[in-house]
């Protein structure tokens, strides 16, 4: 059925759309910045293939978990019924939504699979032998297409819902999210863990850690809520949504950078203490290697600036109430998260120490920039607000106590 609008109510809801000319100068950046990235990065390529491999995978975790990480969380506030997320839930959407990008961005990967894994290599290692029905170059590639096929309708398809719901208002819609929302939750958690044992654990073979998917989880929620935040800073101080996401919300998505930063530091700590206590070689290599030649200044970093930093600065209720010191650390948070892939990864290229490149830098803004312009692609379509969520009122006028 159409809905009909009063006069006033449309006029209402046209401050909710994106200004043409904003969206349209923000698009003409963003397709700059995504030709001269990927320039750079072919350039990088043909001057050193393996080294621009390690750089592109860094880039293409860091930004995939994000979006895994993000569509757990989308997930979670259709199933709880959360009503405080509503006016930054079009933006989580449309993150979930731009998965799809995964896709594309994978072909590289694949290609670059002898590069990147040892597994993949003639080996004459009896427990790399042991494991070449699972860790084999077809299986991998099929896995993880499924993988990012599944997160990607997830993510359309939730987004399909709420879209569809601005202009019907219809609980149906609401109902037929949560309907993909329960399944998804515990589809993502496991696909999430088992793409974190594929892509990342198995660079080592050797290595194994059971809660290592939890690990890359924790991380990707906790960047995907210092995004949403930036998005939300970005468009507030274009203008935009000054009404719709207030001091109160903001607060709240402080909460969660809290929250989630706590939580990505238990887990990394209940890692390292368990294979810590159990002191078995399998398990202890991963540390070992990365206490090697500068390693450990990372790893100190990582430990300082991922958890200490966030915790000390958003304790306070006031400082996840200032605007200011909010944004400044989901900015921190985000450079973290690149640390923290950057030492997952990096230690198996480079086992004497860091060697940050220009490389690292290029592939990141090539494959950050391919999911910002499908993220913005996609937002200029719909009402940066859910506008026909039946707790959208609710939403605006949620009050933190």
């Amino acid at each position: 059925m159409k809905q009909t609008y009063y006069a006033s109510e449309q006029d209402n809801l046209a401050s909710y759309w994106l200004d043409h000319e904003l969206w349209t100068r923000t698009r003409n950046v963003l397709v700059l910045v995504l030709t001269v990235s990927w320039l750079a990065a072919a350039a990088g390529w043909l001057s050193d293939s393996q080294r621009f491999d390690y750089s592109y995978f860094c880039g293409f975790v860091y930004f995939i978990t994000i979006g895994f990480g993000g569509l757990f969380f989308l997930m979670m506030q259709f199933l709880t019924g959360a009503a405080w997320s509503v006016t930054v839930r079009r933006f989580m959407e449309t993150v979930a939504a731009s998965l799809p990008v995964g896709l594309v961005l994978f072909v590289p990967i694949a290609f670059a699979i002898p590069e990147l894994y040892e597994w993949a290599r003639p080996s004459h290692d009896p427990l790399v032998q042991a494991k070449a029905g699972y860790l084999n170059p077809a299986f991998f590639v099929i896995r993880s297409a499924i993988y990012l096929g599944i997160w990607s309708l997830l993510g359309v398809a939730i987004y399909t819902q709420s879209t569809q719901q601005d202009g019907t208002r219809s609980i149906e819609n609401m109902r037929a999210a949560s309907r993909w929302s329960a399944p998804g939750l515990v589809i993502t958690l496991i696909t999430a863990s088992l793409a974190a044992f594929d892509w990342v654990m198995s660079l080592d073979p050797r290595w194994y850690s059971t809660i290592f998917g939890i690990y890359m989880l924790a991380g990707g929620g906790v960047a995907f809520i210092a995004v949403i935040t930036l998005i939300s800073l970005a468009f507030r101080r274009a203008g935009v949504l000054k009404s719709a996401i207030t001091v109160e919300h903001y607060h709240d998505l402080g909460k969660w950078l809290f929250a989630l930063t706590v939580f990505w530091a238990y887990i990394a700590f209940s890692q390292y203490m368990l294979i810590w206590y159990a002191n078995l070689p399998d398990e202890t290599i991963f540390f070992k290697v990365r206490r090697a030649g500068s390693w450990p200044v990372w790893s100190a970093l990582l430990v300082l600036g991922h958890f200490l930093v966030p915790f000390l600065l958003l304790l306070g209720r006031a400082a996840k109430r200032n605007l200011t010191v909010l944004g400044w650390m989901a900015g921190w948070i985000l450079a973290m998260h690149f640390v923290d892939i950057y030492w997952l990864v990096m230690p198996t290229f480079s086992k004497s120490g860091m060697s940050l490149n220009w490389m690292d830098f290029a592939a990141l803004l090539a494959t950050g920039s391919a999911f910002a312009l499908a993220f913005w692609l996609r937002l200029g379509r719909k009402a940066l607000v859910p506008v026909g969520d039946l707790r959208f009122e609710q939403g605006l006028a949620f009050k933190n106590v």
